[in-house]
């Protein structure tokens, strides 16, 4: 009785090991809606900064570290979701985010070195340094949207 319970156990232990990569991987839709959701939010905490740097609201120190500690935790978050399975998915996203896969994740990884540096600049309470580093995110965030984004 023991080893037949034993050889049972065994047997769904070892299936469900087989089969939870299947279960746990998401849908496609379901990884653009992640990836869109992060970049959502990468847009409202950047906002902020963005006019702070341009001079169009005043500038908030306490906003600043903020918001760039939160844009370094979510300018790592929406990458993986740019599966091959989601080609076909609809979003902005262009073809050559998937044909020209080398290249879209250098503007990616450049953006996310641009808003790590940006965190930690922010710490310093250097406003031009902050202002000069707001500006070299921008410009990552735009040359990623020029290449590799649907215009609307």
């Amino acid at each position: 009785m023991n080893k037949r319970l034993t050889t049972l156990v065994f047997a769904a232990v070892a299936g469900t090991a087989v089969t939870l990569p299947a279960f746990g991987q998401a849908k496609p839709d379901t990884l653009v809606k992640q990836r869109q959701s992060a970049m959502v939010l990468q847009g409202k905490y950047f906002g902020p900064l963005n006019l702070m740097a341009q001079g169009k609201i005043p500038y908030n120190q306490q906003v600043v570290v903020r918001n760039a500690a939160y844009l370094d935790a979510l300018s790592k978050m929406p990458w993986d979701g740019f599966t091959d399975n989601t080609k076909g998915e609809k979003s902005r996203a262009l073809p050559a985010v998937f044909s020209d896969s080398a290249k879209f994740k250098q503007a990616y990884e450049r953006f996310e070195s641009e808003t790590s540096k940006l965190a930690q600049v922010s710490r310093s309470g250097d406003e031009a340094s902050v202002k000069s580093q707001i500006a070299a995110v921008d410009k990552a965030c735009s040359a990623c949207h020029d290449d590799f984004r649907e215009r609307r």
